[in-house]
C-alpha cells in the first residue's frame, strides 16, 4: 500500500489503494510476481524442482484447490504450509464484536455483518488487520467432526430466541471462520463419510449447509488436502463426488538419488557439528545412512503401502551422530567421529518407523529386518567405494591374518595399533584424513571391515555387543 499509515476506519480503507480480491486471486498476484522476478518459491524444499514445484505452480495459476497425494515423509504438510506466503502480508477485516469471521469490509458475506454496515456511517466502521500468519489452519482427519469444520446448531443461541433456520443459531466450524485464508486437511482418506459430503459445497458452490437447514453466504477460501495413494485409491475411502471437486493433484516423492536424500537428511536433521567435542562425519556414513532409506524402501519385508519416511533418516543421523559423541565424551576423544558400530544403535530411532509386510516377514522379527536393511545398505555402499577407487590394496591389508575387535567404545588408538601402515588409497577413497587422524581411521578400518564381510572376504564374530572381524 502507498500509505505510510494502515487506515483504520472504513472510510480511509476507501480512499487507500487498497484492493479487494479473492484468496486465489490474492494468491495468483503474488505468486506470479515472486515467479517472475525469479524469487525463492519453496524454501527448504529439496529434489521437487523439476517434478512437484512446476505442477503446484500450475495449479496456484489455474486458481485450483489441490490434494497432495504422496507416502508419508514427502514434505506434504511442508509444501501446504509454505503456500501461505503467497498471501499478502496482512488483510483489512471489519473490526466489530459478535462478527463470526474476518469480513471483507467491501463484501461482507454475514448477515450481521450487512446489517452493521449498512445501519453506521464509514467513520464509524473500525478496520482491523489479519496477518498472514494468522489465515492458514490444518486439521488432522480422525476424529474431526463435521462440527469441528462446518458448523452445528447453537442451543444457547436458540434459547435466545434465534430460529433454527436462521444464520444467527450457528455456531461456525474451522472452515467458515477460514474465510479470506487457507484450510489444510491432512489424511483426507480418514475423513467421516458424513463430512466429506457436507465439503461438496463449499468446494464447488462455497456455501454451507448444518443440520439440513443451507445457510448460503460467498465463503471465499482456498481448500488443501493430503492422502496417502495406498487410502485414496482403495475404494470406498473417499466419495467419488468429492475426489471430482478437487482441481489439482500433486503427486508428491522420495528424493530420486541418494545425494539429494542427504542434502535432505542433513537439513532436516540440524545436527550442530560444534561445541566442545566437534563432529567429523565420513562421507560413506553419511551415504549408508540414507541408503539403509533407500533399502527399506525396496525390501520385500516393508510395507510399501506405508512407505518409509524422510523422518527415517533424519532420526538415524541424529542418532549416529549421538552415539559417536558419547563415545568422544567418554573416552576424551576430539573429534567425533561417527563409525559402523555406532549403526547398532539406529535400532532406537527406526523400529516403529517401519511398518513390515506380515506376509513376508512372519518368521523374521523387527530387529532381524532392521540387521538385514543394514547390512545391505553397507554392502552397496562399499560395492560403490570398490568401483571407483579400487580397494584391493587395502582389502590386501586384512588378507595378512590381522584380527580387529571393533565396538562402539572401543577407544580409536585401539585400531591404530593393529593397523600401522594406512594405505595410501584411503586418503584419495574416503575423502578424509585417514592417516593422521586416529578417530577417522577408526571409522575407515569399520567401513572396510564391515564392507569386506559383507563381500565375504572375511568372517566376523560377535560377543557383548563386541565384533571381531579376521581372515
Amino acid at each position: 500500500m502507498a500509505t505510510t499509515t494502515r487506515p483504520t476506519t472504513l472510510r480511509e480503507l476507501r480512499e487507500s489503494d487498497w484492493v479487494s480480491k479473492s484468496v486465489k486471486q490474492e494468491m495468483y498476484d503474488n505468486f506470479l510476481r515472486m515467479l517472475t522476478d525469479g524469487e525463492e518459491l519453496f524454501p527448504g524444499i529439496i529434489g521437487y524442482d523439476d517434478t512437484v514445484i512446476p505442477e503446484i505452480a500450475i495449479a496456484l495459476l489455474a486458481q485450483h484447490d489441490l490434494l497432495f497425494l504422496g507416502e508419508k515423509g514427502q514434505a506434504k504438510s511442508r509444501l501446504m504450509r509454505l503456500l501461505a506466503r503467497f498471501l499478502d502480508a496482512e488483510v483489512p477485516y471489519i473490526d466489530l464484536p459478535d462478527l463470526p469471521v474476518h469480513e471483507d469490509p467491501y463484501r461482507p458475506i454475514t448477515s450481521a455483518a450487512k446489517r452493521l454496515v449498512a445501519s453506521r456511517e464509514e467513520d464509524e466502521i473500525p478496520i482491523a488487520w489479519w496477518p498472514r500468519a494468522e489465515r492458514y489452519a490444518e486439521r488432522l482427519s480422525p476424529g474431526t467432526k463435521f462440527a469441528d469444520l462446518i458448523g452445528e446448531i447453537d442451543p444457547a443461541r436458540l434459547a435466545g430466541g434465534s430460529s433454527m433456520s436462521a444464520e444467527e443459531a450457528l455456531h461456525f466450524g474451522l472452515i467458515p471462520r477460514m474465510h479470506r485464508g487457507i484450510f489444510a486437511m491432512n489424511e483426507l482418506p480418514e475423513l467421516d463419510e458424513l463430512v466429506q459430503v457436507g465439503l461438496f459445497n463449499i468446494l464447488e458452490e462455497r456455501d454451507v449447509q448444518i443440520r439440513g437447514y443451507p445457510i448460503r453466504f460467498d465463503l471465499d477460501v482456498l481448500i488443501l488436502f493430503s492422502a496417502n495413494p495406498a487410502t485414496y485409491n482403495r475404494s470406498g475411502k473417499v466419495i467419488p463426488q468429492l475426489k471430482d471437486r478437487i482441481g489439482s493433484v500433486i503427486h508428491t516423492h522420495y528424493p530420486r538419488d541418494r545425494q539429494l536424500g542427504i542434502q535432505i537428511m542433513e537439513q532436516e536433521a540440524g545436527v550442530s557439528v560444534d561445541g566442545d567435542f566437534p563432529v567429523v562425519v565420513p562421507p560413506f556414513m553419511r551415504e549408508i545412512v540414507e541408503q539403509i532409506s533407500i533399502v527399506a524402501r525396496k525390501s520385500k519385508y516393508i510395507d510399501h503401502q506405508s512407505g518409509v519416511s524422510a523422518r527415517l533418516s533424519i532420526a538415524n543421523y541424529r542418532t549416529m551422530v549421538a552415539s559417536a559423541r558419547r563415545r568422544a565424551a567418554v573416552l576424551g576423544e576430539r573429534p567425533a567421529v561417527p563409525r559402523i558400530s555406532d549403526l547398532a544403535h539406529l535400532s532406537t530411532s527406526t523400529l516403529g518407523k517401519l511398518e513390515l509386510d506380515m506376509m513376508s516377514s512372519h518368521q523374521m522379527s523387527e530387529q532381524q529386518v532392521l540387521d538385514a536393511i543394514v547390512a545391505e545398505a553397507i554392502r552397496d555402499v562399499f560395492g560403490e567405494y570398490v568401483d571407483r577407487h579400487g580397494l584391493e590394496g587395502i582389502a590386501e591389508v586384512f588378507a595378512r591374518g590381522i584380527k580387529i575387535e571393533v565396538g562402539d567404545m572401543l577407544p580409536s588408538t585401539a585400531y591404530a595399533e593393529r593397523l600401522q601402515r594406512v594405505p595410501a588409497a584411503w586418503d584419495k577413497a574416503f575423502e578424509v584424513n585417514a592417516a593422521r587422524d586416529p578417530a577417522v581411521r577408526a571409522s575407515c578400518v569399520e567401513f572396510v571391515l564391515a564392507g569386506l564381510y559383507s563381500a565375504d572376504r572375511i568372517s566376523r564374530t560377535q560377543r557383548h555387543g563386541q565384533i571381531v572381524y579376521e581372515v
